[in-house]
């Protein structure tokens, strides 16, 4: 059995989340890094040891697992593997999200910028993605012998594992919310795929001594958990 186990990258810098990135190499968001050293280390914490990491070409997957080893995560050699990289917006790719907020529920999907089986101009539509991340997990499946397998990827990489896990439509991958530095996770067993979870936090923010406590809520009139199946 194989446990896989999706980092989504740190948040890129402010500059650039206007914009359909793709497979750009944007940077990422060091002032939120560094705001954020709790939830790396409850995430480090987490993760298997040992295990196979894997990232992406690109260096806001790499910086984010260089990020975790500093938060306790132990030092490793890495696979670096294309497979899992972001969606290629092809010509679209460095164009203003609100160009595409124009489009109407039938031009665009309601959580992505474009419609779920469009092929951007030169880059690749979605069931693409969801067929090439499917590819890279039987590779890894086969090939790595540990039983852990880290990936540090892209949010609509994710999706796409998961869609290709749970036989989703690309409408309803896209439907996924996949937080930065959440983490998702898969199992490969002889039934075949499992997804275990998706979108977990760990990081809770300290309680303030001075602050009033605020009356238990009963959990029918708490606010719903958003963005988390498990």
């Amino acid at each position: 059995m194989h446990r896989f186990w999706l980092i989504r990258h740190a948040l890129v810098h402010r500059d650039s989340l206007a914009f359909l990135y793709g497979t750009n190499d944007v940077p990422v968001c060091a002032e939120t890094m560094n705001a954020q050293s709790g939830a790396y280390a409850a995430l480090a914490a987490r993760l298997p040891r040992p295990a196979q990491v894997v990232c992406t070409p690109l260096t806001r997957t790499q910086l984010t697992a260089d990020a975790l080893v500093r938060a306790g995560y132990p030092a490793h050699e890495r696979l670096i593997d294309p497979a899992f990289m972001e969606q290629d917006f092809g010509e679209w790719q460095g164009v203003p999200i609100s160009r595409f907020e124009a489009r109407n529920n039938t031009e665009r999907h309601p959580f992505w910028p474009i419609h779920a089986v469009e092929t951007p101009p030169g880059g690749e539509s979605f069931p693409h993605l969801i067929a090439r991340v499917g590819a890279g997990l039987e590779a890894l499946r086969q090939n790595v012998t540990g039983r852990h397998i880290i990936i540090v990827s892209h949010g609509g990489a994710i999706r796409a594992a998961c869609a290709y896990a749970m036989g989703l439509t690309p409408h309803q991958a896209l439907c996924l919310q996949i937080d930065n530095i959440s983490l998702t996770r898969l199992a490969y067993t002889k039934q075949g795929w499992r997804v275990l979870s998706v979108n977990e936090h760990f990081f809770t923010p300290t309680c303030r001594d001075a602050a009033p406590s605020p009356p238990a809520q009963t959990r029918q009139n708490a606010p719903p958990i958003e963005g988390v199946l498990s």
